[in-house]
């Protein structure tokens, strides 16, 4: 009968250790929501998708460096769209996002332009995303990857005026 109690009282021991654990890790959870700008005890706010992958879309291009965002047939669609009247350009385009309640991860697709350090520009672009999205939305932001999928080069041949024919 010792061994039983001996037992028993390990596993209430056990049990009311779980218990402790379960209360600490649901304040500290109810303190975290708490801080969070989005929650708050007047309400909860909840961030759409698009507005992050718009928020992260535009941070991207205001860096030097970015000429473009998207892979070949995203930009393809996008230049076809530009030639119909009234119809506006996709400023996510490029970009997708995944948002929590209190976190976001971004993934972007750019095209840089030659001669830039693509190193440098990534460290810049993915800071210039996190702060945008954090500043403006209250979201933490856990990662933002980047695939550079293009370089452009600029055609010095669109500047000259065109030459004329060799044969006539």
């Amino acid at each position: 009968m010792t061994s039983t109690t001996t037992d028993k009282a390990a596993e209430n021991a056990k049990a009311s250790g779980n218990a402790k654990a379960a209360e600490q890790d649901k304040a500290a959870r109810d303190t975290s929501a708490k801080n969070s700008a989005l929650i708050t005890e007047q309400g909860t706010t909840t961030i759409a998708d698009t507005v992050v992958q718009k928020i992260a879309g535009l941070a991207a291009r205001e860096v030097r460096g970015v000429h473009a965002l998207g892979g070949g047939a995203a930009r393809a669609f996008g230049a076809l769209r530009d030639r119909i009247p009234g119809a506006s350009a996709s400023v996510g385009q490029g970009v997708s996002v995944e948002v929590g309640e209190k976190q976001a991860a971004v993934d972007l697709e750019i095209v840089v332009e030659y001669g830039v350090a693509i190193a440098e520009l990534a460290r810049m672009v993915r800071r210039n995303v996190i702060t945008a999205i954090e500043q403006m939305t209250g979201l933490e932001v856990v990662e933002v990857n980047i695939n550079v999928n293009d370089v452009y080069i600029e055609d010095d041949d669109e500047d000259q005026q065109p030459s004329r024919d060799r044969v006539q």
